[in-house]
């Protein structure tokens, strides 16, 4: 079993695996959901443009905030001994349906083209998914460049319970070792308040997440909460009351119901302050406004991971609701290389991590971005529809020269053919799939099949 520490580099050009697991599953079924409004042509978002000048660069600097070990340690000491990834997946009690067992309503949330080639659904009878919207996904590949996280391959599914602000943040933790039955559980996010003697919940809007190294990255918004909230996969705590609040509370420590509860070990937060309304609006209620070129602080919305710089980059993407006409930026930051800073960003020696590569697009709603992972030209863009009549969102490929959607109906002229509320993407290199999800269903895509249906 290869020690969790270690973190062997792809090379460039890595050649994908020909056979996938589960390549075979045909969705014709969803194929042929395509309503009548999806006849509409989505809006070409044109070319990327580079953002060079120190004045487009200073608004995405971030600040790290670290946790003090002291707190952390306090913590751990009252609650009981902190448990990893191992100890969560042996818990796992829910188990998601195969595409088999689907209802028509959740196969209609799945991409047209290019159609998921693997469809996992949740558990029905799971009382912790009345009002959950799931808008994150990342995977073991990204931890690591074999897909597995010691014996596992593990996916992390992230969202937050209604529309609004109040969260709370949580992780369903699935093992995918058997690709048949796929179990999961549930993992609270936390933050420590008076120095590590109690936590509160993530009371936030989860919409990016990426887990590089022994660390989970989130995004996080709100008047208060906004920033990149950073957790340890070592600090998973358990939690031995089962009661609707959260903390320490008479008999223990609750967290909401949940068995699991991970406390954020560090933040990095915007520079410059606050994100403005605009920047910081709710993605799931389409508020914000804004026009003309992007300005200000922006708020990190979607992530991914990108193995193919050098050093790993942290790719992020802001929100400018669906329509609008302000444009988006889309923008990286360099992970440390240090050892003993594993899954930090690199920080210079006030602690400030700057952004080392920026670009604006016209592109709105943008849910999910992922850099190019293996064919080195284009950045994948998932959107929302700015029209609910769609229904459907697009994905395109956009380079600094111009912008390809993929394209379905029966005329061949419609780009709504992605998922329904579609959330993040996140590559898997050693199965050559990017895996996203919509409010009903989790899936993957061969990347191939990406390039090919926006080529």
């Amino acid at each position: 079993m290869r020690h969790r520490g270690r973190h062997r580099r792809r090379r460039r050009g890595r050649v994908l695996r020909a056979t996938l697991a589960g390549a075979g599953l045909a969705l014709t079924a969803a194929a042929t959901l395509i309503s009548a409004s999806q006849a509409t042509v989505a809006h070409d978002p044109g070319a990327l443009k580079p953002l060079t000048s120190p004045a487009a660069l200073a608004p995405l600097r971030l600040r790290e905030e670290q946790v003090p070990r002291a707190s952390l340690d306090r913590l751990a000491s009252a609650m009981g001994r902190p448990v990893g990834v191992r100890a969560v997946l042996d818990g796992a009690d829910r188990t998601l349906r195969t595409a088999a067992s689907c209802t028509a309503a959740e196969k209609e949330t799945l991409p047209v083209e290019p159609a998921a080639t693997r469809v996992y659904c949740w558990d029905r009878t799971d009382p912790a998914l009345r009002g959950w919207r799931p808008r994150s996904v990342t995977t073991s590949g990204d931890a690591d460049d074999d897909g597995r996280w010691g014996p596992h391959r593990v996916l992390l599914v992230g969202g937050s319970q209604g529309d609004g602000p109040g969260g709370p943040a949580r992780v369903a933790f699935v093992n995918a070792d058997d690709p048949h039955r796929l179990t999961y559980t549930w993992v609270l996010l936390a933050v420590p308040v008076d120095g590590g003697r109690d936590y509160e919940g993530l009371a936030s809007r989860l919409t990016g997440m990426v887990w590089y190294q022994d660390k989970l990255l989130v995004t996080a918004s709100g008047p208060d909460r906004a920033a990149l909230y950073v957790y340890d996969l070592h600090r998973i705590q358990r939690a031995g009351v089962t009661a609707d609040a959260v903390g320490r509370v008479p008999g223990g420590w609750s967290a909401h119901g949940y068995r699991w509860v991970m406390p954020a070990v560090a933040a990095y937060r915007p520079a410059r302050g606050a994100c403005p309304a605009a920047a910081d609006s709710d993605p799931d209620s389409g508020s914000g406004s804004g026009s003309g070129s992007a300005s200000g602080t922006p708020c990190p919305a979607a992530l991914s991971l990108d193995r193919g710089s050098a050093p790993d980059s942290l790719v992020a993407g802001e929100w400018v609701p669906a329509g609008g006409e302000r444009h988006t930026r889309l923008w990286r930051y360099d992970f440390s290389a240090d050892p003993a800073r594993s899954g930090l960003l690199a920080t210079d020696a006030a602690g400030y991590a700057d952004a080392v590569a920026a670009y604006e697009t016209k592109a709105t709603g943008v849910r999910g971005v992922l850099a190019p992972p293996a064919d080195g030209d284009g950045w994948y863009v998932g959107r929302t529809a700015a029209d609910p009549a769609d229904r459907r969102g697009s994905l395109w490929r956009q380079d600094t020269r111009g912008a390809r959607g993929a394209r379905c109906g029966g005329t061949g002229d419609s780009r709504h053919c992605w998922g329904e509320d579609p959330g993040a993407l996140s590559y898997a290199p050693a199965t050559g799939e990017v895996w996203s999800v919509t409010e009903r269903a989790l899936f993957a895509v061969p990347l191939r099949a990406l390039t090919a249906a926006t080529g």
